[in-house]
């Protein structure tokens, strides 16, 4: 697909564009109406088909949870592996359209790995993440920055306190998820780990704080993100923090992101998710 175009979609989905202007250059950009429908196909998500992990797994259980938030009841999708024992503990951090069935499904992949797997609904004061996706965009622009870090702090030291948690934390997130994995290794000193996919940066100056080990995967093609990796690398050396980039050549934001054909990349996915889980195991047991 033509790269033009990507590049279209990512500013769509992170709100630069209403629907009606970006269906408009998306039209000028194919050459028509039923050329840009099927573009958009290839472009928006396609939850069924791209399921890896299924709902009823037979070696998993599955619930919905909630905990204290920031002045609200907080709601999420737990997963786990059958038996008793105590494992590491990972907050799975959606993207900027809330608790989709995209991220319940990596929630299950990170509990097939063997770990105790949270995945938060940012949306939860919002009555819970809408089916539609723009609706769910808009809900997320509206949150508050610090009580929405506040949930998430507070949804990792649910899972701690948990009797079948070992204690030890980890995140992991994807483009509004991937930032926010960055600020939680920032804000929560007992983090173990903190994998921030294709996310923003924090600020240099809060780097210092970091005590997490942090693996950071960027799409090559992802110039909006990649322009913060610089200052981001300089400060962690300078703070001499335990941390690994990569940076994948011909990737697109969302590589990750199996739902959309156009931009996943399953070399890169399989790549990225292998190095994911190895720090896991590194850090969380």
């Amino acid at each position: 697909m033509d790269q033009r175009i990507i590049n279209l979609f990512d500013e769509y989905t992170h709100r630069p564009l209403s629907r009606k202007e970006f269906m408009d250059q998306l039209v000028k950009l194919t050459g028509g109406l039923a050329l840009a429908t099927t573009a958009l196909a290839v472009l928006e998500p396609g939850y069924a088909a791209a399921a890896t992990v299924p709902e009823k797994d037979d070696d998993l259980v599955t619930e919905d949870v909630t905990w204290p938030g920031d002045g609200l009841t907080m709601k999420g999708y737990l997963a786990h592996p059958k038996g008793k024992k105590k494992r590491g503990a990972v907050v799975v951090i959606h993207e900027n359209r809330g608790l989709t069935p995209h991220i319940k499904d990596v929630t299950r992949r990170v509990a097939k790995a063997g770990y105790l797997a949270l995945g938060v609904d940012a949306l939860s004061g919002a009555g819970g993440t809408p089916a539609n996706e723009d609706a769910g965009r808009e809900l997320i622009g509206k949150l508050d920055a610090a009580q929405n870090l506040h949930n998430y702090l507070a949804a990792l030291a649910y899972l701690r306190q948990r009797p079948d948690s070992n204690g030890r934390t980890g995140c992991v997130g994807f483009c509004w998820g991937g930032a926010l994995a960055n600020q939680l290794a920032v804000h929560d000193p007992q983090l173990n780990a903190a994998v921030a996919y294709y996310g923003m940066q924090p600020k240099a100056e809060d780097v210092p704080q970091i005590k997490a080990a942090l693996l950071l995967h960027y799409g090559g093609l992802d110039e909006r993100v990649n322009a913060g990796i610089p200052a981001y690398e300089a400060a962690l050396k300078a703070a001499g923090k335990p941390y690994e980039i990569y940076v994948y050549e011909g990737a697109n934001h969302a590589f990750n992101n199996d739902t959309s054909p156009a931009r996943y990349n399953p070399e890169v996915a399989k790549l990225a998710w292998d190095r994911t889980l190895r720090l896991f195991q590194a850090k969380l047991g």
